[in-house]
C-alpha cells in the first residue's frame, strides 16, 4: 500500500470501507475466527489501535494519528499479501470467551468441543462434581485444558502433545490463566506419554482433515501446522487409536468426547458396532461423539 494511498484514509470509518473492499477484492477466506470482510476488517482495525474489540461505532469517526495510520495499512497489507489468518496477525484467538496467545506454532483454537465442556458435558457426564481428572489430547494451545479447568474446579487436568513447539504455547497459555499449579503437559503421541494413568474425562480434538480436503485446503489454512490438520487418507488415523487404547485410561463410568469434523458418515461406517452419541452443537451438529468407558470396553 503506498503512503499516497494511506494518506487519503482519514478516519476509522475509512480506514474500514478500504479494508473490506481490499479483502474481497483479494477474495481472501475466513474461517478463524471471522466469517466474513467485515468483521475481520473491524476486528484488525480495533485491535491495532488497541481498543474495545465490542465497541467500534464510538470510534468510526475518529481521526488516525500517521504512525497509527502506518500500522493499520501494514497489518492489512500482510493479511492481503501473506494471506496470514488474523489470530496470526495479532497472536490472540478467543474462545467462548476466552482469550488465548497463537502462533504458527498451533493451529487457531475453534473446536465445538468448547462450549460442551464449559457446560460440563451434560447430560451425558453422569457426576461432573467428582471430575477429579481429565485429560485434552492434542492440546495445541492448551485451549481446552484450560477450560477443562474452568469447568471443573476440583480437576487435575493432563495435557498431551506430540509437537513441543505447540507445548511451549500451550505453556504460555496455563500460566497466563495461573493454572501452573492444576495442569501438566505431556510430549508424546496420544497415549503414549500416560503409561498407568487414567481419567474421568478425556477429550481430544486430534487431527481430523481427509487427505483430499487437505490437498485442497486455501492458503490461510497452510500457515497452520500440517501435523494437527491431516489424519490419513479418511482423517481417521488418529481416532482409531485413540478408540483403540481409551478404555485402559478411563476410571469406571468415564466419558470419552472427541470432535470428527465432519467426519460422521465415515466414522459411523467405521466402527458399527459402537452407539454413538452426537451432541447437538450450534453451528457443528454431528461435529463430536460421546462414548462411555462401558460402551469402548466391550
Amino acid at each position: 500500500m503506498s503512503l499516497a494511498a494511506v494518506s487519503q484514509l482519514i478516519t476509522v470509518r475509512d480506514w474500514l470501507r478500504y479494508a473490506v473492499s481490499r479483502f474481497n477484492q483479494a477474495e481472501l477466506f475466513f474461517g478463524h475466527g471471522s466469517s466474513n470482510a467485515y468483521d475481520e476488517a473491524a476486528y484488525l482495525i480495533l485491535h491495532t489501535l488497541h481498543l474495545p474489540l465490542d465497541r467500534l461505532e464510538p470510534f468510526l469517526d475518529a481521526r488516525l494519528l500517521p504512525e497509527e495510520a502506518e500500522q493499520i495499512a501494514l497489518i492489512l497489507t500482510r493479511r492481503v499479501e501473506e494471506r496470514l489468518p488474523a489470530p496470526y496477525l495479532t497472536n490472540e484467538a478467543w474462545l467462548q470467551g476466552y482469550r488465548f496467545h497463537v502462533d504458527e506454532r498451533v493451529i487457531v483454537p475453534r473446536s465445538f468441543l468448547a462450549p460442551l465442556i464449559l457446560e460440563q458435558l451434560q447430560p451425558w457426564l453422569r457426576q461432573p462434581e467428582n471430575v477429579f481428572r481429565a485429560l485434552d489430547l492434542c492440546t495445541g494451545s492448551g485451549c481446552l485444558a484450560v477450560l477443562l479447568a474452568e469447568a471443573f474446579p476440583d480437576a487435575e487436568i493432563d495435557a498431551v502433545d506430540l509437537s513441543a513447539d505447540a507445548l511451549e504455547v500451550a505453556q504460555r497459555n496455563i500460566d497466563d490463566y495461573g493454572l501452573e499449579d492444576r495442569i501438566q503437559l505431556h510430549h508424546g503421541d496420544l497415549f503414549a506419554p500416560l503409561a498407568g494413568l487414567t481419567y474421568d474425562l478425556i477429550v481430544s480434538n486430534p487431527p481430523y482433515v481427509n487427505a483430499a480436503s487437505v490437498a485442497a485446503l486455501p492458503r490461510e489454512y497452510r500457515h497452520e501446522p500440517a501435523l494437527a490438520l491431516g489424519s490419513g487418507v479418511d482423517g481417521l488415523d488418529a481416532t482409531r487409536i485413540i478408540l483403540r487404547d481409551a478404555a485402559r485410561h478411563l476410571n469406571p463410568g468415564g466419558l470419552l468426547a472427541v470432535e470428527i469434523g465432519h467426519n460422521r458418515a465415515e466414522m459411523e461406517a467405521a466402527f458399527p458396532d459402537l452407539e454413538m452419541v452426537w451432541p447437538d452443537i450450534e453451528g457443528g451438529s454431528g461435529t463430536v461423539f460421546l462414548l462411555s468407558r462401558e460402551q469402548l470396553a466391550t
